[in-house]
């Protein structure tokens, strides 16, 4: 009846409104191609620009709520109808949360002279109705495993508030220390999705036995990164060395560790592989970047930053949305030739972002300008040919 019922529904809807992923991976790639050419130019040629908050604040809250936001929410959204086997939102409720998501980011942008109160409230609604909607389904057939989902969406809201009371009340540093925890929470999905879908994608793509998880090793890689999403918004500043330096080290090495188990050495000849992995990879190499911050042996903590947004959470986001969208279109997973080339602009992105500010800071402005612009390559390739599978039905006749 499930199965009836939902070919039923696709017929007579949109397909980008058949499956979360079609309008927020859609519309969260458009979005990070607008938000950062503006602020790649912005950066290179500044301008008097004053969005909501400003454009610094402007810049990491939207990278961070508007585009990370909408691929997590457009991942888990589709992938709790095949966890559970409830039909997934679609329809005129999928219409509306996708909607409050976009009224958000225009809003943010060019509402500035609206009344906060309506700017937070619509930025907000769109975790809210998201968490609500991830917990209908995982509720209803108990499948308990799955409902820590819930709490992680509830708390990128509260982080989402947080920020934004930080800006209307002129609390600067509560601002940014709530996109630093939402920087450690969006990672603290990759650490757990990653978990799961990557060493089964590669078991299944090189014919290589998966390695059974160590529940043990499972505990301390995502224990370590929820300590670390508290400590963010605490303030990584204020928390002593003594416990940041080995906390940080041993995060690094129990994700190291975790990754090294997953056959990354059978992927290379497998872009769809290989994408994962690297992207991953990068955890492990920001959280030792912020072992040397808080050891005082790195002047800020961008470089650990930055490993995490540009390296593990775009990467992860490219990688993971091309595979997503060819297997729930009902293609074979083959991606088109050019994202074996966006593949390595986006890694490269993340290289150039973190190395050119630290190692050579009087080109930093031109190193964060050309990190911007290997991004706006890398998306573009897979907004270029992505959206004709976004914006049509799946080719299969199935439905979503």
């Amino acid at each position: 009846m499930q199965n009836i019922h939902a070919g039923a529904t696709s017929a007579t809807t949109p397909p980008i409104l058949r499956l979360a992923f079609r309008p927020l991976f859609l519309g969260g790639t458009l979005f990070s191609l607008i938000a950062m050419l503006w602020w790649t130019v912005f950066w290179l040629f500044p301008m008097a620009w004053q969005p909501y908050g400003g454009p610094v604040w402007w810049h990491g809250h939207e990278m961070l709520f508007g585009f990370g936001s909408a691929i997590v929410v457009g991942f888990l959204l589709t992938a709790v109808q095949a966890w559970t086997g409830v039909p997934g939102l679609r329809g005129g409720l999928l219409g509306v949360l996708a909607g409050s998501w976009l009224l958000g980011r225009l809003l943010l942008a060019f509402g500035s002279t609206l009344p906060p109160g309506l700017l937070v409230t619509v930025d907000l609604s769109f975790l809210l109705f998201a968490a609500t909607a991830m917990a209908y389904p995982v509720v209803k057939v108990k499948q308990w495993r799955n409902l820590m989902f819930v709490p992680m969406l509830f708390v990128l809201c509260l982080l989402n508030g947080a920020s934004h009371w930080g800006v209307l009340s002129g609390r600067p540093e509560l601002a940014l220390q709530a996109l630093h925890g939402a920087i450690m929470l969006i990672t603290l999905f990759v650490v757990v999705i990653g978990g799961r879908v990557i060493p089964f994608f590669t078991a299944n793509g090189t014919g290589q036995q998966r390695q059974p998880p160590l529940r043990w090793l499972e505990v301390l890689s995502g224990g370590s990164m929820i300590l670390l999403v508290v400590i963010a918004f605490a303030g990584f500043s204020r928390v002593p060395a003594a416990i940041m330096v080995p906390l940080c080290a041993g995060a690094a090495l129990v994700n190291g560790w975790r990754f090294l188990r997953w056959g990354y050495q059978y992927c290379w000849g497998i872009p769809l592989l290989w994408s994962l992995h690297l992207a991953y990879a990068f955890i492990p190499l920001g959280l030792l970047a912020l072992a040397l911050y808080s050891a005082g042996l790195s002047p800020n903590v961008s470089m650990a930053l930055h490993c995490f947004t540009v390296g593990a959470i775009g990467g992860m986001i490219l990688a993971m949305i091309s595979r997503v969208t060819l297997g729930h279109t009902g293609r074979s997973l083959r991606p088109p030739p050019a994202m074996t080339a966006a593949y390595v602009l986006i890694l490269a992105s993340a290289a150039v972002r973190v190395l050119v500010p630290t190692l050579l800071p009087a080109f930093s402005q031109w190193g964060i300008g050309i990190a911007g612009m290997l991004w706006l390559a890398a998306y573009g390739i897979f907004v270029y040919h992505y959206s004709p599978m976004l914006l049509t039905p799946r080719i299969d006749g199935g439905a979503g």
